[in-house]
């Protein structure tokens, strides 16, 4: 079944869609739940998150065995926040500096942080450091936005 937001869950979507860091939680072998300080793009028309991860990581072995995910983001003060629940999945894990891995950890990069200034080091590091994007496709979200008390 397709997620059709609210009224209200859209202003929470639009609300992820305003920061770049958040908590990814995950589910631990043992049902506990892991959470991990990341940054983060979302497309709140796609209620889409992409966030680069390495392949050795505990959130990245969690989402692979159990892709039930969910992003925390909240606003400096703390009052507004929104959780996004949604599934997980992975691209390969970069492994050569022009493969598609490379390529979506570059796209992602951009919409986050613009141009890097060294395009070749950055391909280099994705590969040595075995990245790979994580998407989290929002099923659901909930919180306190902004302006609503």
């Amino acid at each position: 079944m397709a997620f059709e937001p609210t009224e209200q869950q859209q202003r929470l979507l639009a609300f992820a869609a305003e920061s770049h860091k958040g908590v990814l939680v995950t589910i631990k072998q043992n049902g506990r739940a892991q959470l991990s300080n990341i940054i983060y793009t979302f497309d709140p028309d796609q209620r889409r998150a992409r966030i680069s991860v390495t392949a050795d990581r505990a959130k990245t072995r969690n989402a692979l065995r159990d892709p039930r995910v969910t992003l925390h983001v909240s606003s400096p003060d703390f009052w507004s926040w929104a959780a996004l629940d949604g599934h997980a999945s992975l691209t390969d894990v970069a492994t050569d500096p022009d493969d598609d891995a490379v390529a979506e950890l570059i796209d992602l990069y951009r919409a986050i942080n613009g141009e890097h200034p060294d395009w070749d080091e950055y391909r280099a590091a994705m590969v040595r450091d075995r990245r790979q994007v994580l998407t989290v496709d929002v099923e659901n979200a909930y919180g306190q936005a902004p302006g609503v008390g």
